[in-house]
């Protein structure tokens, strides 16, 4: 998976994300501007933009970010926030806050999440809370899939997507710019879809808000959760 994330990272730009985020960002916001906390982990930080904008928000907040792509990670620390490469479950430290921005969760199978919902235990602060968004069934089967092609001066890349038995593949073929040539990579990033239902079951913290929302269009993309410990 590091490997897929690291060309993923290359492409990231190319995939109008910078240009949906900010409404779902909006929702983090809110809810942190109504809760006390002086710590808080990014798990899935990416290039680190919703950090960015939590220092500016929070600026006396202690701020960390995780991620399993070292050019995430190295993005994201070029910025001036912290951050490692490093898995959860291996983190020694605790926060009272976690969060798991733009469909993190849904880069685990079941089992995989199962020990990540652990491991968010571990590390929140009694009282403290767990905050992420999944994508709805629609969003997989309807709105993601298909073929997409982008580019710039530099990198070409194409993206074959297809959701089934629950399952969202995203393949990626990238061309890279290298002097007069250009240099290809390949990879197949997977998503998982999971029930509300079946994410709280396998946790002990308490599901205490969750709405539906939509970025793109009118139908639901996304369900916010917030859990308390």
């Amino acid at each position: 998976m590091p490997k897929a994330l690291d060309l993923y990272s290359k492409v990231e730009d190319l995939l109008g994300v910078n240009e949906v985020t900010p409404k779902l960002y909006e929702n983090y916001f809110y809810t942190l501007q109504t809760l006390e906390f002086d710590s808080l982990l990014d798990v899935g930080c990416g290039r680190g933009e919703f950090l960015r904008q939590l220092s500016n928000l929070f600026p006396y907040i202690e701020l960390m970010g995780i991620d399993l792509s070292p050019l995430m990670v190295k993005t994201t620390q070029s910025k001036g926030i912290k951050a490692q490469c490093i898995d959860l479950c291996k983190l020694d430290k605790k926060f009272q806050v976690i969060t798991a921005v733009f469909d993190m969760v849904n880069y685990l199978d079941t089992k995989a999440l199962k020990r990540f919902m652990r491991c968010i235990e571990d590390r929140l602060e009694d009282g403290g809370y767990f905050i992420c968004d999944i994508n709805s069934l629609y969003a997989f089967e309807e709105l993601a899939v298909g073929s997409y092609v982008r580019d710039d001066d530099t990198r070409f890349v194409t993206i074959d997507s297809y959701f089934e038995d629950n399952k969202y593949y995203s393949e990626f073929t990238l061309f890279e710019k290298d002097n007069k040539r250009f240099k290809k990579s390949q990879n197949t990033i997977i998503q998982y879809y999971h029930k509300i239902e079946e994410l709280t079951k396998l946790t002990n913290l308490k599901l205490i808000e969750k709405f539906p929302f939509s970025i793109y269009g009118e139908e639901v993309e996304k369900f916010y959760l917030v859990f308390e410990k």
